[in-house]
C-alpha cells in the first residue's frame, strides 16, 4: 500500500451511514478499514478488518490508524424497547468506543482526528425550546444512552490530537433510514402524523451528513461538539405535508393518537413523539453549507425514482 496515504479506520462502516460514507472517500488518499464481525475479502478497495466489541478484540493485523470513525450502535428504533433490548443499545455504543480506547492503549499510537457519532435524543423531549450545542441534556432513556455513549466516546478525545463529535438527526436517504418507518401508512392510500404532529423533527440528508464528516477530516480547525441536523425546523405534521406534495395519490393525512402508540410501542413511542427542536448552530457559524436545507426538496431527492420503496 501506498505509505503517503492516511490509514482510516470505521467502526459501523457496514451500516446506512457508514456504507454511504465509505463509497464516497478517495481511495488515493486514504487506506480504509471498515471493522465488521465476521471475515470479508478485500472489494473495491475497503479492508474488512474482524473486530468483537464484547470481547475488546480488533484483529491485530489492523494498522496504527491516522483517522478513527466511530459509527457503531444498534438501530433505536428497530425492535421494541424490552429490557435486554435497551441493554444492547447501551451496550452497542459504549462497548464500541472502550474497543477502540483498548486498542489505542494496546497499540500506543495516537490518531490525528477521532469522530464519533451520538444522536439528538441527547436533549430529550423539550416541545418549542430552541436547542443548540451548548443545551443541557434531557432525563430520559434515550438521553441517557445518548450520555453514556458521549462519554465512551470522550475518552477517544483523551487520546487523539482533534476530535469531533456528532449529534445526529433523523437521516434522510434513498436506501432506507427512518423514512420508510413515517410513511408506513403509505400502500394504505393516506400518511399519517403522530400526536398532535407539533413535535419538531430535526433531519439531515445523508449527503450532508457524509460531507460533514469529510469537513471534519478535512478542516482541523473542526473540533468539538456539532449538531449534525439541516437548518429547517420542521413538525411532524409538516413533514408529512412536504411528502404528500411529493407522492402520487395521497390526498389524506391523519393523526395516530399518542395513546395507540404508546400502547403499540411502549416507551419506545418516544422516538416518534418527543419533540427536538435542534438546530446546527456551530456549523452555520463555521460557514458550512448545506446541500439540503428543505425538507421538501430533501425528500424528493430521496424518493426520486423510488417511489415504490417507500
Amino acid at each position: 500500500m501506498n505509505s503517503l496515504k492516511k490509514n482510516m479506520v470505521i467502526a459501523g462502516g457496514s451500516g446506512l451511514v457508514g456504507r454511504h460514507f465509505v463509497s464516497g472517500i478517495n481511495l488515493e488518499q486514504y487506506n480504509v478499514y471498515v471493522l465488521t464481525r465476521t471475515k470479508k475479502p478485500v472489494k473495491a478497495g475497503i479492508n474488512y478488518i474482524v473486530w468483537d466489541p464484547s470481547k475488546l478484540y480488533i484483529d491485530p493485523s489492523l494498522p496504527d490508524a491516522d483517522i478513527i470513525i466511530n459509527l457503531a450502535g444498534e438501530g433505536i428504533a428497530d425492535q421494541r424497547w424490552t429490557h435486554n433490548r435497551k441493554i444492547q443499545l447501551l451496550e452497542s455504543r459504549t462497548q464500541s468506543a472502550k474497543t477502540l480506547v483498548h486498542w489505542i492503549k494496546t497499540k500506543h499510537f495516537r490518531p490525528s482526528l477521532c469522530i464519533g457519532a451520538s444522536a439528538v435524543g441527547y436533549y430529550g423531549h423539550r416541545g418549542d425550546e430552541l436547542l443548540t450545542e451548548s443545551s443541557s441534556p434531557g432525563k430520559e432513556f434515550m438521553s441517557d444512552i445518548c450520555l453514556q455513549w458521549e462519554k465512551a466516546n470522550s475518552e477517544l478525545k483523551e487520546l487523539s490530537d482533534r476530535f469531533v463529535l456528532l449529534r445526529i438527526g433523523i437521516v434522510l436517504s434513498k436506501y432506507g433510514g427512518a423514512l420508510p418507518k413515517l410513511l408506513m401508512t403509505k400502500n394504505f392510500g393516506f400518511l399519517s402524523y403522530f400526536g398532535d404532529g407539533r413535535q419538531y423533527y430535526p433531519w439531515i440528508h445523508i449527503r450532508d451528513l457524509s460531507n460533514i464528516m469529510k469537513e471534519a477530516i478535512e478542516n482541523n480547525a473542526m473540533s468539538g461538539i456539532y449538531n449534525a441536523v439541516a437548518p429547517q425546523e420542521i413538525t411532524n405534521k409538516d413533514c408529512m405535508v412536504s411528502v404528500q406534495q411529493r407522492l402520487k395519490n395521497i390526498f389524506l393525512i391523519l393523526p395516530v393518537p399518542a395513546i395507540f402508540l404508546k400502547l403499540a410501542l411502549g416507551s419506545m413511542s418516544k422516538v416518534v413523539l418527543n419533540s427536538n427542536r435542534v438546530i446546527p448552530q456551530r456549523l452555520l457559524e463555521e460557514g458550512f453549507r448545506f446541500l439540503f436545507s428543505d425538507f421538501g426538496l430533501a425528500v424528493k431527492d430521496v424518493t426520486e425514482g423510488n417511489e415504490n420503496t417507500f
